[in-house]
């Protein structure tokens, strides 16, 4: 478009930035508008609001803002604590935030309209992989095996969440119907433990540090890892409406290079306690250093009276594979929550950004995978995400349509 760079120049000054990359934004993809306009560039905006809810997922996003990484790149981020994912989505959708922590399948639902009016959003960076788990009641300690919870009351923090997705996979494997033979309901993170231990439900597919929490207080214990039913799944999401994206160009590639480099801070495992202690304070998670500490070096009770060492228990990578969208989409058609067809490859392409998130891991020193899939297995069953209608009709148990 632009064989001069002071064409470039002359068409922004003569239309403003916002206004060329809506208009550039139409015809091309979304990296090449950002790449066209963002090469040293003002920031358009310094002073951001990004929502977060009290999670370890979602320690780069909340430890960028006390340990500089922010800072470094010239934003002054307010990050905000959130009751809850439907609060987090409103701000967000209402520009109340500029970005925020999400579930990784918020924005696809977003972009659908599954949930809500559709809106394009847009996933540039996962915040965390696997960090999720099972935690039963105690009184259930000596009833491990799922294929006995038929009337179980579980939690999940979100309808479009990998908690209900994992959950209800892991159900239907062991041959429970999740939406006949057990009862999910939503139930904010933070409120997850108070409900175990009031007997309101028997367990939970949940983040930490709820899972730990549990164990803490000694009203839980962990069935399992969330790791253990798929190792490396995605977990929490930095995600950023596409209007953001295209009209704030130089500011969103600063925002999510902060967060990559807070990202490949977190993921070393010599870094983990320093983090839980810029974490603990109330104004973010409000939990015992101990707990976190747990937690991020992979080292905990479960609850059962073991210590168990599991590094991986929760891990940092931002590189959104578009295959994680894939698979994410076939739960939804799955379990009823989108109808018809549904352009899985299309879908992913325009909400996971891979592309961004491998230039500016080199900026940071990570090397970025050299796909934008992967090979994924869940529970001992391979996923080939470029035959998505054939997974999902491998299943005995989903939704009737």
């Amino acid at each position: 478009m632009f064989p001069q760079d002071v064409a470039r120049r002359a068409f922004l000054k003569s239309v403003g930035t916002a206004t060329a990359l809506a208009a550039v934004s139409q015809f091309f993809p979304l990296k090449t508008a950002t790449e066209v306009f963002a090469a040293n560039a003002p920031l358009e905006k310094t002073d951001l609001k990004i929502g977060f809810i009290p999670i370890t997922c979602a320690t780069p996003i909340i430890m960028a803002a006390p340990m500089g990484f922010y800072a470094k790149n010239g934003l002054n981020v307010e990050v905000i604590k959130t009751a809850g994912w439907a609060v987090i989505r409103d701000k967000t959708v209402n520009k109340e935030y500029d970005a925020a922590h999400m579930l990784s399948p918020m924005p696809l639902a977003l972009t659908l309209g599954a949930g809500s009016n559709p809106i394009p959003y847009t996933m540039p960076a996962v915040e965390n992989i696997n960090g999720q788990a099972i935690t039963l009641s105690l009184k259930h300690k000596d009833n491990r095996d799922p294929k006995n919870w038929k009337g179980f009351k579980f939690a999940v923090p979100f309808d479009y969440s990998m908690h209900n997705y994992l959950l209800r996979y892991y159900l239907a494997e062991n041959g429970i119907d999740p939406d006949t033979d057990v009862q999910i309901r939503a139930v904010p993170p933070p409120e997850m433990v108070a409900n175990l231990r009031a007997d309101n439900i028997d367990g939970f597919l949940g983040p930490d540090p709820m899972n730990q929490r549990a164990v803490y207080d000694n009203v839980g214990f962990i069935h399992i890892l969330s790791k253990d039913i798929w190792e490396g799944h995605p977990c929490c999401a930095f995600a950023a409406s596409k209007e953001f994206v295209t009209t704030m160009p130089n500011t969103y590639a600063a925002l999510l290079k902060s967060i990559i480099d807070a990202t490949a801070f977190a993921h070393k495992a010599e870094n983990r306690k320093q983090i839980a202690e810029a974490i603990a304070p109330a104004n973010y998670l409000n939990q015992p250093p101990i707990v976190l500490e747990q937690i991020l070096t992979g080292t905990f009770a479960d609850g059962l009276g073991n210590i168990v060492t599991q590094p991986n228990r929760v891990d940092f990578d931002p590189f959104p594979y578009q295959s994680f969208a894939v698979w994410i989409l076939t739960q939804m058609k799955r379990w009823g929550q989108v109808k018809g067809d549904v352009d899985y490859k299309g879908v992913a392409e325009q909400v996971f950004l891979s592309t961004d998130t491998a230039r500016l891991m080199k900026d940071v020193g990570l090397t970025p995978p050299s796909s934008k899939t992967k090979t994924i297995v869940v529970m001992g069953k391979t996923f080939d995400s470029s035959k998505p209608e054939d997974y999902l009709n491998s299943f005995k148990i989903k939704k009737a349509s």
